[in-house]
């Protein structure tokens, strides 16, 4: 009798493409056929299907979520849960959480994984999502790729400490490689690439970008802050050193271009695009947000900086006046990532936590 590969549901309250989306694509593609998938996009977003393999065993049902009716949605999520019978349910952030108390007693195990949080809970922690948490997560497994994130399960949501698990991301890091021909020539290029959303604060980089007086900026990325972002460009007169290069599939290509890397989020907590920015062998300057100093090598410490215009524009200008400096801080950053942040480890682990298997603290 041939073997069933196990079903694995994974919630997120958005498949548009983002860290989480992203992250669970590379691992999905990595394990092809040894698991089957049933992806549930809340908010009916699926931007990021195009990144998963065609091969794949997937469905993407679809399972709306009806607003300001919590119990509501767990009640009727239990129900699917009965129907689908999956091996593993795993959800992702607040977004999803609803989905976690739907199996508050258990119909399935239950993996809940947390990347960060939105714009809401930028500078503190809700007290009634908080108690929801502790609720619905106490006697689950909880991932977390930061520290910081760690930090608040544990001593602000109160999760049992046998129940969270750090894991950090990982990827390909020979996708971002470069030799650096592409850099160095004539303006330099400060890039970024993110989603254009409001808690990634693009408006700071632009604004930060103002103040240098020569250079070109490029945001690889596109969201609902395009628009404005785009005003504020020709408001602080920059408009035509500035390029809005849209969603890309090709990052790569747009890393090896790029001087210097720029990271001007409010709220963060381990993003891939400073990953993929060191795998490239690049500096950064960013806002100092969840574990992007501990992520960094140690010579680029002194270019994370407050959330603050002024010292975000400091920080820019003093590796866009000095190549030399931007040539070793990357050097640094390019080992760090091979040492630190290679996908080989982290689809070992989801492979493991998909099957249901216990994995160490």
């Amino acid at each position: 009798m041939p073997v069933v590969a196990p079903l694995v549901v994974h919630v997120f309250p958005t498949f548009a493409v983002g860290g989480a989306q992203v992250r669970f694509a590379a691992i999905a593609n990595h394990f092809g056929s040894a698991f089957r998938h049933i992806v549930v996009s809340l908010d009916g977003n699926l931007a990021c299907r195009e990144r998963l393999d065609p091969g794949l065993d997937v469905t993407f049902p679809q399972v709306p979520a009806e607003k300001d009716a919590m119990l509501a949605n767990a009640w009727r999520y239990r129900g699917i849960l009965r129907e689908w019978r999956p091996d593993m349910l795993v959800t992702c952030n607040w977004g999803a959480i609803e989905f976690a108390l739907a199996n508050l007693l258990p119909v399935t195990r239950h993996l809940h994984v947390v990347d960060g949080f939105g714009p809401e809970e930028r500078n503190t922690q809700i007290p009634r999502r908080v108690r929801i948490r502790r609720l619905a997560l106490s006697r689950s497994l909880n991932v977390f790729p930061s520290r910081n994130l760690v930090r608040i399960a544990r001593d602000i949501w109160k999760l049992p400490e046998r129940f969270i698990r750090y894991v950090p991301n990982g990827i390909d890091l020979a996708r971002f490689a470069t030799d650096g021909s592409r850099r160095g020539g004539g303006e330099p290029v400060i890039g970024t690439v993110a989603a254009l959303r409001e808690e990634k604060n693009l408006g700071r980089l632009i604004r930060a970008f103002a103040r240098l007086p020569a250079g070109r900026l490029v945001i690889v990325g596109d969201g609902p802050e395009r628009t404005a972002l785009e005003a504020l460009a020709r408001t602080t007169g920059v408009a035509d050193r500035v390029e809005f290069a849209g969603h890309r599939t090709d990052t790569p290509d747009f890393y090896a271009r790029f001087d210097v890397f720029a990271l001007s989020s409010d709220t963060e907590q381990m993003p891939l695009s400073v990953i993929e920015a060191m795998a490239a062998g690049l500096p950064v300057v960013a806002t100092d947000v969840g574990d992007v100093r501990l992520m960094v090598a140690e010579a680029n410490a002194p270019f994370v900086t407050p959330l603050e215009d002024g010292a975000f524009a400091a920080a820019l200008a003093g590796l866009v006046a000095d190549p030399a400096l931007r040539g070793r801080i990357g050097a640094a950053n390019l080992d760090r990532a091979r040492r630190e942040f290679d996908q080989a480890a982290m689809f070992a682990t989801y492979g493991a936590l998909w099957r249901g298997e216990t994995i160490a603290p």
